[in-house]
């Protein structure tokens, strides 16, 4: 274990100060990340539960939306890391009483934080705070625009699984007009070599992301055949206005992955879902929990993956 710490201390250098998404990032950045999360696992499966690389940092998690998964995710990361944390509450903050966004952050970030973990409903939000904080600032998610820590998982677990992203052809199927997540994963699957084609009902599609560089579908049946991994998104009623499709019934009969689908399938076809999944909509239970599954590794990924994020961006904010 002590020459896989070693391997991690010598990592090369991180030259960004905040990780806002994956647009902006190269191949050989996202690689560094997906490596260094693997490194992390390979500690993790020697059960040591806590390492002292980041004592002395303190991250904040800024939350403006709910969350279970990421927040809980980045607060185990952060204190496995050997740091210490700050977690935020909307709800019951000044922000009740008038306090702008801004002046929330820069309260916080006085009392000693070096990392602030932003998700806020309103994209962009996070690069506003990277332009007013000296403190690092990681992207959580952020509206509709992006989420990055989410898509590293997902790659990482493909590239695990399937011992490759380049040549590759994954399906990201679902709501794409309302995930931060879709996009995240285009952003880093065809930097890293990756075929993407999005699929769903035609109203959650929006003609602009073939601008992304990704093949558009509107057959899931068509495409099923050719695709290496599928990644089913949830549809985000909370974020649409409107009527999308008809029914929730004629969605999972068109575009849910159950146990007929799977028969058309590549034997090898791996299954993803982001989650929180809706068991009979977007997947049937049968395939959550079946062998192409790899829903729960996407979960233990995820704390690999901002462990990975979390030290290199303390890294860079102590030089």
């Amino acid at each position: 274990m002590t020459s896989i710490v070693d391997e991690i201390k010598k990592t090369a250098p991180w030259h960004d100060r905040h990780l806002l998404g994956l647009e902006n990032l190269s191949a050989q950045q996202i690689t560094t990340i997906l490596d260094l999360a693997d490194k992390f696992g390979a500690i993790a499966e020697g059960r040591s539960k806590k390492l002292d690389l980041l004592s002395g940092t303190v991250v904040a998690n800024l939350f403006f939306e709910n969350s279970t998964r990421t927040k809980t995710s980045f607060n185990i990361a952060a204190r496995r890391l050997g740091a210490d944390t700050v977690d935020f509450s909307a709800s019951s903050s000044s922000l009740s009483k008038g306090e702008t966004f801004i002046d929330t952050a820069l309260t916080i970030e006085a009392m000693g934080v070096d990392l602030v973990v932003c998700r806020h409903q309103t994209p962009g939000a996070p690069h506003l705070l990277a332009r007013h904080l000296r403190a690092g600032v990681l992207n959580a998610g952020d509206g509709t625009h992006e989420h990055p820590t989410q898509g590293l998982l997902d790659i990482l677990t493909i590239r695990q699984k399937l011992g490759r992203i380049e040549g590759l052809t994954v399906a990201m199927v679902g709501d794409i007009r309302h995930s931060r997540v879709a996009r995240s994963n285009i952003h880093g699957l065809t930097k890293l070599g990756a075929k993407v084609i999005v699929c769903g009902p035609a109203t959650l599609i929006p003609r602009t992301i073939s601008q992304l560089g990704v093949e558009i579908a509107y057959n899931l049946d068509e495409i099923l055949p050719r695709v290496d991994c599928v990644n089913l998104l949830r549809v985000q009623f909370e974020r649409q206005r409107g009527a999308f499709f008809p029914s929730i019934a004629e969605y999972a009969h068109l575009f849910g992955m159950n146990r007929e689908r799977i028969k058309r399938a590549k034997d090898d076809l791996l299954v993803l879902a982001p989650g929180p999944i809706n068991r009979g909509v977007e997947l049937t239970p049968d395939v959550a929990d079946g062998p192409h599954s790899a829903i729960l590794n996407q979960v233990s990924n995820g704390l690999l993956v901002r462990m990975a994020c979390l030290y290199l961006l303390a890294r860079k904010a102590g030089n």
